[in-house]
């Protein structure tokens, strides 16, 4: 069986790029990203060992699919064709799809985190990334909110500041869901994050958490103001991000 029809039957869909939930114009950070979080999902070290012969097929699957997406020439031939070379070595089903995986996002620590955020933050890169966000979803600020790094509900006021003189300048749209926001979505939305940061704080208590950096998921799910499945979401950003800094954000 092929690789777009062991995506169908795992995932329910033979398009790759569906299989990691990202666009066909994704950039390779956006790809990278979404092989992260979704391999992250079904990773069997994650998984219980009842699931962990599914688990352990699915992630064979995506690191297939990141292997053809990630390179321009398979991915071009995929656009183009719809098909995969599946004799290609970089595909085999022999290969050590774990070691592939640890490769590719090696763990970060503590430090790695704190320098990330103190020279992201206000930098060019991040104020690139609002924008791009921006126009990525057309002026959404749930959907901007949720997918820039580092920020926190108390940064709103911040980036939408940065969004408004983008837009006066005429570097980006005047996005009809930006400028006309309701007063009750701009409420929902504090509201939710607020009851995040009381939820986290009381799984910081309960894991006795203090000022000492201590466990790294943990620490994340505290500073994140966030559950398990938004702290996921956070640590994929870090690790596709930060462990990929060489290489330029590139643009659609």
């Amino acid at each position: 069986m092929g690789l777009l029809e062991r995506c169908r039957e795992e995932f329910g869909t033979a398009d790759l790029y569906e299989v990691l939930h990202v666009r066909r114009k994704a950039s390779d950070s956006e790809i990278r990203r979404g092989y992260y979080k979704v391999s992250l999902r079904v990773h069997p070290d994650r998984v219980g060992e009842a699931g962990r012969e599914q688990a352990t097929r699915q992630f064979q699957i995506l690191g297939q699919v990141y292997a053809v997406l990630s390179d321009p020439a398979r991915r071009a031939v995929y656009n183009e064709q719809g098909t995969v070379d599946e004799e290609s070595d970089a595909l085999s089903q022999d290969r050590d799809w774990a070691a592939y995986w640890r490769l590719l996002f090696k763990k970060i620590t503590v430090e790695d985190i704190k320098t990330f955020e103190e020279k992201y933050i206000g930098s060019e890169e991040e104020l690139a990334d609002i924008k791009q966000a921006c126009v990525d979803f057309r002026g959404d600020m749930d959907q901007i909110m949720d997918s820039l790094l580092c920020a926190t509900y108390t940064d709103e006021p911040r980036i939408r500041n940065i969004i408004q003189e983008a837009i006066e300048s005429g570097e980006i749209l005047p996005y009809k869901a930006f400028l006309m926001e309701s007063d009750e979505k701009m409420n929902a939305r504090r509201m939710r994050a607020e009851r995040e940061a009381r939820e986290a704080e009381k799984t910081r208590r309960e894991l006795g958490l203090g000022d000492k950096p201590g466990d790294l998921k943990a620490l994340i799910q505290s500073r994140q103001k966030d559950r398990e499945k938004e702290m996921d979401s956070f640590l994929a950003q870090m690790e596709a991000k930060y462990c990929h800094t060489s290489k330029k954000r590139k643009k659609d």
